[in-house]
């Protein structure tokens, strides 16, 4: 693990002598679940690193998150959902291994104060997950490594020039 520290001093421009903290949210309100939702754009997942405990009403993913707050860094992340009562996939690879990279979440209230939190993918499919009420929590579990390159959108990029 030295090694990778390393390479990662050596590969990022000097800031300070402290590395950044772990990132830790909770996410309580839709107000929160947006700055969550901005910290994972662009994270990677397999479809084994979503784990529903039915009888415990939680969902935890786990991820590589891209840091861009840090310059071009990833870690690996954990996201749980508390009080969690169904969870449905549409149109997501079943294969275990297949890469999914996460574009955004998005919350659908209903009745006050549950809803649906949409995990929208690279690629159109999504996930998602009802909820009684949104208690969402996303750490950071490693230390960071160099990305091996930044996530780009032409797409978007492309249509922000023309307009």
């Amino acid at each position: 693990m030295a090694m990778s520290t390393d390479v990662e001093a050596a590969l990022s421009p000097p800031q300070s002598a402290t590395p950044p903290e772990p990132l830790r949210l909770l996410a309580m309100d839709v107000e929160d679940l947006q700055f969550v939702s901005a910290a994972l754009q662009d994270a990677i997942l397999r479809p084994v690193d979503i784990v529903w405990e039915r009888s415990a009403r939680q969902l935890t993913l786990t991820l590589s998150r891209f840091c861009w707050e840090c310059g071009g860094t990833r870690v690996m992340a954990a996201m749980q959902f508390g009080d969690v009562t169904a969870v449905k996939s549409r149109q997501l690879p079943r294969g275990p291994e297949q890469a999914l990279e996460l574009l955004a979440l998005h919350f659908e209230p209903s009745e006050a104060p549950s809803g649906q939190v949409y995990l929208m993918f690279a690629g159109g499919g999504d996930l998602r997950i009802d909820v009684e009420c949104l208690d969402v929590v996303l750490a950071d579990l490693s230390d960071r490594w160099p990305a091996r390159e930044k996530p780009s959108h032409p797409e978007l990029d492309e249509g922000s020039e023309t307009e």
